[in-house]
């Protein structure tokens, strides 16, 4: 019986999500836990696998088109079936051929179309080997990797359980879409590709983000500047789009306030560099977020309301100390920010903090993060200082009370013991929702971060 490969819920509050990119085409063969595409939702970009082994006989919603939960997204047929299904998209072109045979005859004219993709599915039969020695990869994957002549035992699988997967082997030959893998053993059996020749010229014609928004809006399209530049404008990606709305209920419905402090982190620097040395032969390197991190969580604990939330008509306190990680973005992922969550940071170590955060970072902008991995933070860190920011404000992510700013830890002339000597500070800038966060308690709070960081070896214990 036919599969419908429907939109998940990839997260609490998706209604509707947009398949950014296939990983499968039509006639390939897939097994349980093989990427089919990348989704947006309104928090990240996600994976969909596959729940089931067979063969994909259709894909019903283009790249770059929203639909809602639920709705079918693409078929599959079982392992060893002759899906019936098939006949359906092979009918769709058939209209633009022949608009006016609507009776008998055009359903008699369908089952040769339909048999035409049987033979394409021939070669897919023994895909399903999932190993070529001692190498785990999907079927799509080793198909690619014949066709281009790549050695499979000289890739790294990204997917579950160390699977070679299609995305591998695409990055393996440089390529960038489904299409482009598969034009070149289409067009060779000679006249018939002919009339398709022009269809991958518009393919190649945008091969950049423009030109998801030109399929979308063909009029917003270029105006060149002198420089080489063109304007146009481009749809908003769902994340950026809820990441928009969900700042401006911030800043509208929080009463945000800032508190600011600077800190000597001249020990922080030195015993840093001191761990790292120690640490170099375990491949472990602590950054100062990482420390910093620690710090916060610790200092969470001991000022309760810093880990608090407001509820309406009451205070939520939580008993877990959760603090969030903003993460940005690359541009190939839609930009924007999500949170990382690190939960229980007060009693993790400097060193299971570090590997984790390293973990969920690298995650975020490669694969994207789960709901789990981005839910629960009771508490945000924002770093702008690595990229040498000295300071700046954040706007509060709900329903956490507060969000600290960090910038860059910077050499200065700084007065230490009377005496003006060169050292290391960075200013910090907390963020707070005054219905929950008094002022009084906000300077409590910055006070005993600042202990805690000049005396960074309280974050070891």
């Amino acid at each position: 019986m036919p599969i419908d490969i429907t939109m998940p819920r990839l997260s609490d509050t998706m209604e509707q999500g947009t398949i950014v990119k296939w990983h499968v085409a039509q006639g390939d063969a897939v097994e349980s836990g093989d990427v089919l595409a990348d989704v947006e939702t309104d928090k990240a970009t996600m994976e969909m696998q596959a729940y089931d082994d067979g063969t994909i006989t259709s894909i019903a919603v283009p790249e770059g088109q929203p639909v809602e939960i639920g709705t079918v997204v693409a078929v599959m047929a079982e392992e060893g079936e002759d899906a019936e299904t098939t006949p359906a998209p092979a009918a769709a072109p058939a209209p633009a051929e022949a608009p006016a045979p609507a009776e008998a005859p055009a359903p008699a004219e369908v089952p040769a179309p339909a048999e035409a993709p049987a033979p394409p599915a021939t070669p897919h039969a023994e895909a399903p080997k999932t190993r070529a020695g001692h190498v785990r990869i999907s079927p799509v994957a080793r198909r690619l990797a014949e066709e281009h002549g790549v050695d499979i035992t000289t890739l790294q699988g990204s997917g579950p359980m160390g699977r070679i997967v299609k995305r591998d082997v695409l990055s393996a030959v440089g390529a960038t879409q489904e299409t482009t893998a598969s034009v070149p053993p289409s067009a060779a059996p000679g006249a018939p590709p002919t009339p398709a020749a022009p269809a991958p010229a518009a393919v190649v014609v945008q091969a950049t983000p423009v030109a998801r928004a030109a399929e979308k809006k063909p009029a917003d399209l270029t105006v060149s500047s002198g420089f080489g530049l063109q304007s146009h404008s481009e749809p908003l990606s769902n994340m950026r789009q809820v990441i928009a709305s969900r700042l401006v209920e911030s800043k509208q419905t929080i009463p945000h306030y800032q508190v600011s402090m600077a800190f000597d982190m001249d020990p922080m620097v030195e015993m840093r560099t001191t761990l790292n040395d120690q640490l170099k032969s375990h491949g472990v390197k602590l950054t100062f977020n990482d420390l910093v991190l620690r710090c916060c969580a610790l200092a969470m604990y001991t000022n309760p309301l810093m880990n608090a939330s407001w509820g309406g008509d009451h205070i939520d306190y939580h008993g877990d100390v959760n603090v969030g990680v903003a993460v940005s973005l690359p541009p190939e992922r839609g930009g924007g920010l999500v949170v990382a969550t690190i939960r229980n940071a007060d009693r993790k170590s400097l060193r299971a903090i570090s590997e984790e955060t390293h973990v969920l970072v690298d995650k975020a902008r490669t694969k994207g993060l789960t709901v789990d991995e981005m839910s629960d933070a009771t508490f945000t860190i924002s770093n702008l200082g690595m990229y040498g920011v000295d300071n700046f404000t954040a706007i509060i992510n709900p329903p956490n009370s507060a969000i600290l700013a960090l910038g860059a830890i910077q050499q200065k002339p700084v007065v230490r013991d009377g005496q003006v000597v060169v050292g290391h500070e960075m200013s910090v800038t907390l963020s707070n929702d005054h219905r929950v966060v008094d002022g009084a308690t906000a300077a409590e709070y910055l006070v005993t971060l600042k202990d805690l960081i000049e005396n960074p070896g309280m974050a070891l214990v």
